[in-house]
């Protein structure tokens, strides 16, 4: 489908969906022409070892338990 027939595809289309066209155009060109920066090198490793803890991983039962205890002593102490 060339230009032409697309837009006289477009004209035949109720406006809503011709705005709905037209949104998604315009989503599509701002994903495409938006710069996005250079990630520098190590960024990732970076972050991986920030993440890393030397604690225990919670459980769910754990989170509910601190979760209890934290509601426990700012509501009823």
């Amino acid at each position: 489908m060339n230009l032409q027939e697309l837009k006289n595809a477009a004209y035949q289309l109720p406006v809503h969906e011709r705005l709905l066209l037209v949104e998604s155009i315009i989503h599509s060109l701002s994903q495409e022409l938006r710069p996005r920066p250079d990630v520098p090198d190590g960024v990732w490793e970076r972050l991986r070892g920030s993440l890393k803890t030397d604690n225990v991983e919670l459980t769910d039962e754990d989170v509910e338990r601190l979760k209890d205890e934290s509601l426990t002593e700012k509501y009823l102490k």
